[in-house]
């Protein structure tokens, strides 16, 4: 026999359940601009001394991890990837349109030693882990992974810094040139099909940043649709009729589906399962 307490306890949560379930619908009837929730919601864009990052259109993408922050223009395709920084906090930095920051790169500026703004051209890949720093990079440049371009550097277009690589502070780099080393130096002329790469590897880039952000813009209920919709055509032999998920079953149990039966849900997590059940109720009457 259940004991009193239990029983009080039972009744206590279940009030303060539907409670909640009462304040969250009022809460989003009472919504000016509707709100969605994303499971990346920590993508950093940080105001400096009342500046903010400016990102133009909306075909770009800023990975969830990646952090731009004060005086930053980006132009439209342009991709931030995870882990990356671009620091605009002492002086200004501007990104032209189709080019990518990768990985755990970082853009930044110089004030105090030295005054030098950060301009980065159009169809320029920065590679993973590389530094660029208060210097100019012109259009289809590729830096290397973990290369570093320093203060007052200029890298001329149509070039390649080396993976590892360090450009030194004041150091020009001409077009058609591949530099590598610690400093960096000349090592050759580019060939006509190594330029041509520049530009493809930016392409490249591009295309896989709008799927990324396609994937990123997704919400918890988009997710478990394609999980489940995946598992059934996994499960589902050939010929095998198909079952709609979200039309109405007659056999249903509390939003869980018809017992004994293989069924699409959310089984481990089932307040969640019915929650999306009433949301989809709502949505067809």
């Amino acid at each position: 026999m259940t004991s009193i307490g239990t029983r009080v306890v039972v009744a206590a949560s279940s009030a303060l359940r539907k409670a909640g379930a009462a304040m969250e619908s009022f809460g989003k009837q009472i919504e000016v601009t509707k709100y969605t929730e994303r499971l990346v919601p920590s993508t950093r864009f940080v105001s400096v001394d009342g500046i903010a990052p400016v990102v133009s259109g909306a075909n770009n993408f800023v990975a969830p991890s990646a952090s731009v922050v004060g005086d930053v223009s980006i132009g439209e395709h342009s991709s931030v990837w995870y882990g990356a920084t671009v620091r605009g906090d002492v002086n200004k930095i501007t990104v032209g349109s189709k080019t990518n920051i990768g990985d755990r790169a970082v853009v930044h500026v110089a004030k105090i030693q030295g005054d030098h703004a950060t301009f980065i051209g159009s169809n320029v890949s920065i590679r993973a882990g590389a530094v660029v720093h208060a210097c100019t990079i012109k259009d289809f440049v590729m830096i290397g992974e973990s290369a570093q371009v320093m203060d007052g550097a200029v890298v001329e277009s149509n070039s390649i810094v080396a993976p590892g690589s360090l450009v030194t502070a004041g150091t020009e780099v001409p077009s058609g040139e591949l530099w590598s080393g610690a400093p960096a130096k000349k090592e050759r002329a580019l060939t006509t099909e190594e330029i041509a790469f520049i530009a493809e590897s930016a392409h490249d880039t591009l295309e896989l940043a709008y799927l990324h952000s396609v994937e990123n813009s997704k919400d918890y209920k988009q997710l478990v649709t394609e999980a489940e919709d995946q598992l059934d055509k996994e499960l589902r032999e050939e010929g095998e009729a198909w079952f709609d998920p979200n039309s109405p079953d007659p056999e249903d149990v509390l939003g869980q589906g018809a017992p004994g039966r293989i069924f699409n849900s959310t089984l481990t997590n089932p307040e969640e399962g019915l929650k999306m059940r009433m949301d989809r109720a709502k949505q067809s009457a």
